[in-house]
């Protein structure tokens, strides 16, 4: 019984140790961060990246259709390059967003290098149509979806330069182009570039 009370106590008081010494939790003000820079990508270079790629592709006049419609775009293959387990869709997404706001163009999900993103579209067709259930005038017919005329690819790389014996220097690059899928030609291309200097016991994945 002294026994269990003991280790209760010590238990007890470790937990308090601990708890004294963690650093509190805060929310973070995404529009206005002024947190200490990181070596690996967060948020902000996602951020960055993604609104530089969307006011230099909208600038150069590759998205702007002829007759004022709207271009179809796909979202193709975005190659993660970096020792980081980071999921690309941090910066398409915001790039897809960034275009579809600006009326330039509409994105396809029915389609992708992986298969459909939204896979309900087709899914719907395939077992709706044979379903007596469900009133045919409703369900989309053949012929309905639009293919896509224009597919966004990209790449992010990462490069880590030891510039002394206590000082690293770690290069990411966002690369990104569109290419018009009826001739395969690129009709922009881009690459930001962000630099972060810091510690070499400093880790970047």
């Amino acid at each position: 019984m002294r026994r269990t009370i003991r280790w209760t106590l010590i238990l007890g008081v470790t937990g308090l140790l601990f708890s004294g010494c963690a650093t509190k939790t805060t929310n973070i003000d995404i529009n206005n961060d002024k947190g200490d820079a990181v070596m690996g990508l967060d948020y902000r270079d996602f951020q960055g990246a993604a609104q530089d790629m969307i006011e230099s592709l909208l600038a150069s006049g590759a998205v702007n259709k002829p007759n004022g419609e709207r271009y179809v775009l796909v979202v193709s293959r975005i190659i993660n390059d970096t020792m980081q387990h980071i999921d690309t869709d941090q910066l398409v997404k915001k790039i897809r967003v960034g275009l579809l706001r600006s009326g330039k163009v509409v994105v396809t999900t029915a389609v992708g290098v992986n298969g459909a993103e939204d896979t309900m579209a087709m899914k719907t067709r395939k077992e709706l149509r044979v379903d007596d259930e469900f009133n045919q005038k409703t369900v989309a017919g053949k012929g309905s979806m639009i293919a896509p005329d224009l597919s966004l690819s990209g790449k992010i790389l990462q490069r880590n330069i030891r510039v002394d014996k206590s000082t690293q220097r770690v290069e990411y690059y966002f690369q990104m182009s569109l290419t018009d899928i009826k001739t395969g030609l690129a009709f922009w291309e881009d690459e930001r570039v962000i630099g972060k200097r810091g510690s070499n016991k400093s880790v970047a994945w």
